[in-house]
Order: C-alpha cells, then structure tokens, then sequence
C-alpha cells in the first residue's frame, strides 16, 4: 500500500508533530507533504523521509510568516498530485484536508482541530492583528470558511484528539469523527517516583487561554504555595505576584526539571481550556493528581475521583473549593494508586494510538 500524510507546516516540534512521528513509524515509506518545511526545525525521523513542499513554501519568508500565507494554500494543495496513493492520511489544523486523491484511495483526515483562524478563535486573532491583516481578513475569511466546509467532503473518515474537538468538527462540517488520542510521551514519566510536596504546580506557556491567573489568584487568597513554569510570563505580573510570597515562577524548565516538579507537586492546576491537553497526561503518567476545569479536553484526561477533580467555573473561588476537596479527599487516602493513574494514562500512549489508528484502516469505510 502506497501512503502519502499531508501535513499543514513543519516549522517545528509541537503534538501536530509527534503524531506525525506515530504515523510514520506505522508508514515508513510514506511520502510527506506539506505547505512549509524547515528542515532545522524537525525530528530526523522526519527529515529522512520524502517530503514534497507546495510553492507556499517558495514564497518571501514563508518559514516564519507561514501564516499569512494559509489564503492561497487551499489552492496550493491542488499542485499535488496524490493519483498514485492507495491511503491518503491528512493532518489538519492549517489547510491540509484539500486534496484530491484517486477515486480508489482511502482519504483518513486526523483532524486536530477544525482552523481556528476560520471559526471559534476568529475573533481573537483579529483582535491581534494589524489593521492591514485585519482588511485582507475580512474579505478573505467569509470565501475560506467556505473552502473549509466544502473540502470535508474529500475525506472519507475524520478522526480527532478529544471529545470536545469532535463535537466542533461535528458543528461545522456535520460529520462524525471518531476519537484517537493523539500519541503522548508516557514513558517518561511513569517510573517516576511520587515524592509530594507542600506546592501546587501551573505548568505551561504564559498564554492568556491557559488562565495561569486564576491558579496564582486562588493560591494567594486561599495562602497556598504555587510554582508557575513556563515562558511567557511578564515581568510586571511576575513582580507583582511574587510580592505575596506563595508564588514562585520558574520560566521555562529542562525535561529533567519537568519530572522533578510532577514528582513533588502536590497537584497540577489546569484552569484553561484545551483541545487535549499534553500536561495533564504527563502528571498523570508521573501520578500527579490534576484539578482542572471541567470543560475541554480535560474531560478526557481526568478521571474524576481518581485521577484529580474538577471545579465548575472559571473563577479563583471555584477553584479554591477544588483545592478545599481535595485535600479533604487526599487526606482520607485518595489519589494515592500509582496503579489507577497508570492504567487510566495508557490510552494516551505512541502503542494505542497506533494501535486504533491501523484498526480504521484495516477496517475502512466512509463515515
């Protein structure tokens, strides 16, 4: 069987990324193609394979401002010619779901999320933009929603990373897509050895979707201790809250420095919302309870009671409830079975990813 994996860039090493990796360990004669390709930026696995580049990635400056370019990339996927492939697996988050394979190809779309810039963040992106992005926005935007609705039709089977994607991809395109998490590095974590501490952990990119502010506010008025890692932190924001003296920031921290904070955190803080989410599935795997907002992919990474809890509104005094119950909780035992932590943590494994991936293949059919 002959693969070809459409893959939006590859500018880098992101969850897109590593389940392109997955694939090409189940494919590895697959060919590659993709709108942008920095090959500096990507693993070796990747590199060694055949990638083939649409003339986006001719265009000025297109490894780093890809983006503005993604208007004339539906009609860039056209130039590829995919007549020879029996399996056309597309990975979409940028326009790569477009193409045209033979009628006789089975075309499996992993579908990350329906393009963000198109729908449910639309607006926040316009918001960042300058004014001149912003003109050309509006009047290309309306003709590539269309586009974007249109092309789902070229899939024969969606699949996606979480519930909460699922139900988006099911609103805009009204098709079902069934789901596969997406492959998550536990290996890493699950030997580590729970040490807790008297902290609670916020980890990850300073970014206002992950509502770092509501973990630093609870901890403060509620006089817990909070480490807070990750870049992207202002230096007005980091002065003003390490002023209370129960927040610390640590920036952005190595992978050893990773696993030593899930080993010793009394509990991950997840107030944002997600498609997925990598880091509550680490600090499962290291069998780190997580206490996150009950929305999102959370939904999927949390098993509540067991693995973590979560609190029902976006606000520091929902979450200081959270924190009051679990320790409640953890005092009476829970959260303590490495065992339940590891068993519910597998299905978000390279092995089961791979493993209900190649199940829809085998089993094939347009759904």
């Amino acid at each position: 069987m002959k693969v070809a994996i459409i893959h939006y860039w590859l500018v880098n090493m992101r969850g897109g990324e590593k389940m392109l990796e997955a694939l090409l360990e189940m494919y590895p004669d697959a060919d590659i193609y993709t709108h942008v390709y920095n090959p500096g930026a990507v693993s070796a696995l990747i590199n060694k394979h055949r990638i083939i580049t649409s003339n986006i990635n001719r265009l000025p400056f297109a490894k780093k401002i890809y983006r503005l370019y993604m208007p004339l990339m539906p009609k860039a996927l056209l130039d590829f010619n995919l007549q020879s492939y029996d399996l056309v697996i597309s990975s979409e988050a940028g326009p790569a779901k477009g193409v045209v394979p033979n009628p006789n190809a089975y075309h499996l779309c992993y579908c990350h999320s329906p393009m963000r810039y198109l729908w449910d963040m639309y607006h926040e992106y316009f918001r960042g933009t300058n004014p001149l992005v912003r003109f050309f926005m509006k009047r290309l935007i309306p003709s590539l929603r269309i586009w974007d609705i249109t092309s789902a039709n070229l899939v024969d089977r969606f699949i996606t990373n979480s519930h909460y994607v699922a139900k988006r991809i099911k609103r805009i395109y009204n098709r079902e897509a069934e789901v596969v998490f997406g492959p998550a590095s536990i290996e890493r974590f699950i030997d580590i050895e729970r040490k807790p501490s008297g902290f609670y952990l916020f980890f990850g990119e300073l970014t206002g979707y992950k509502r770092a502010d509501i973990a630093i506010e609870a901890c403060i008025k509620s006089g817990r201790k909070l480490i807070v890692a990750g870049g992207g932190a202002k230096k007005q924001d980091v002065k003003k809250y390490e002023k209370s003296g129960g927040v610390i920031f640590k920036g952005r921290i190595s992978d050893d420095e990773v696993q030593g904070l899930y080993a010793s955190a009394r509990a991950l803080l997840f107030p944002g919302i997600e498609d997925l989410g990598l880091v509550p599935i680490e600090a499962t795997a290291a069998g780190c309870p997580v206490i996150a907002y009950r929305d999102g992919g959370a939904l999927d990474t949390v098993k509540e009671n067991v693995t973590g809890l979560f609190f029902g509104e976006q606000s520091p005094a929902s979450l200081i409830d959270a924190l009051n119950r679990f320790e409640a909780m953890e005092a009476g035992g829970a959260f303590k079975d490495r065992e339940v932590f590891s068993a519910h943590v597998k299905q978000f494994s390279p092995e089961a990813f791979k493993e209900r991936v190649q199940k829809i293949i085998d089993g094939r059919k347009r759904v």
